[in-house]
């Protein structure tokens, strides 16, 4: 148990620092395009920063681990949205929303929600085909973003223009090639080690991939939100978490179930019913519907959201290991 406590703490921090790596060569080479950050941030950003659940949930679901393939996905975007983006919020009074690129990820955000939502309460099993669409949605997705950003659309603020001094794109490719490996064998060891507390612990392994694993492999977005506060450039960060929540329902989600389909846990039940239908899915839906209306009818993400984002958070994690 010991050693399965320590080799999980490893793999976090090789997320974490293989997340950073991945996304500063990202960055870097985006930002030679001139693409708007808010745009980096939910699509190069966002599948930098999603790799580590890609990762998870892809090995998860090829060992056959299915409640840690549905269960990270499920919680990375609770964590994402009701943590992460709640610090962000938290951190202004109120910040400004570039509506015209947040518009487009939240609209392919609920599609996506919608479908996953309509399989897991009519079938409650996610067949192959459904990954596959999941899949297309995504290509759909990134299709269409790439077009505008490079259609002349979308302009950069003055502030990203006045960048400093890019890295040479050597460094950039290096870090993105170093980050990938560096997430793999962190995802590796997350997703094993994971397992083995979660038996020691005693608890449905669904609530370890909701709570620990969501939260481990959420640590990139963190690190992009903190270091986009400390930089001033919010809107990164809040695009990050708009686009990594899409990719975990249409690329995490849809590499999982296209490797190996499976039918949502049944591990722990609320009232005799399916904690996932009962929970899960509604606090996700509503999380990200409280951060993203509010947004686009007034252009503003204001400090109440955060706080109370945060509250529903901490209430779900305790309600997780407490009931």
């Amino acid at each position: 148990m010991i050693k399965a406590v320590i080799l999980f703490a490893i793999g976090l921090v090789l997320l974490i620092k293989g997340g950073d790596w991945f996304v500063d060569g990202a960055v870097g080479i985006a930002h030679k395009y001139h693409i708007p950050e808010i745009l980096i941030g939910a699509t190069v950003v966002s599948i930098g920063t999603t790799i580590p659940e890609v990762m998870v949930s892809s090995i998860a679901a090829g060992l056959g681990q299915s409640q840690t393939a549905y269960g990270n996905a499920i919680g990375s975007c609770i964590c994402n949205t009701a943590l992460i983006a709640a610090i962000t919020m938290c951190a202004k009074s109120y910040a400004e929303v570039n509506t015209k690129t947040f518009r487009i990820p939240i609209l392919f955000f609920f599609l996506a929600a919608a479908i996953y939502a309509g399989v897991a309460y009519t079938t409650g099993t996610f067949s192959r085909i459904v990954g596959i669409i999941l899949l297309l949605i995504f290509a759909i997705y990134m299709t269409i973003t790439i077009r505008q950003a490079f259609s002349g659309k979308l302009e950069m603020d003055e502030e990203e223009e006045e960048e400093g001094e890019e890295k040479p794109m050597w460094k950039n490719i290096v870090l993105l090639i170093l980050g990938a490996a560096v997430i793999a064998v962190g995802a590796d060891l997350l997703v094993d080690n994971g397992q083995v507390i979660a038996y020691g612990l005693g608890v449905p392994e669904s609530v370890i991939a909701l709570t620990f694993i969501a939260l481990g492999t959420s640590l990139p977005e963190l690190v992009t939100a903190i270091t986009s506060l400390v930089k001033g450039h919010s809107s990164l960060s809040l695009g990050n978490i708009v686009g990594a929540n899409l990719f975990n329902l249409v690329l995490v989600s849809g590499m999982a179930v296209t490797i190996h389909p499976f039918s949502i846990p049944a591990d722990k039940v609320i009232g005799g019913m399916n904690a996932s239908l009962v929970l899960d899915i509604p606090v996700m839906l509503f999380v990200m519907a409280f951060m993203t209306v509010p947004a686009l009818l007034t252009k503003k993400i204001r400090r109440y959201q955060g706080i109370i984002l945060l509250a529903i958070y901490f209430c779900y994690i305790a309600f997780q290991f407490f009931f």
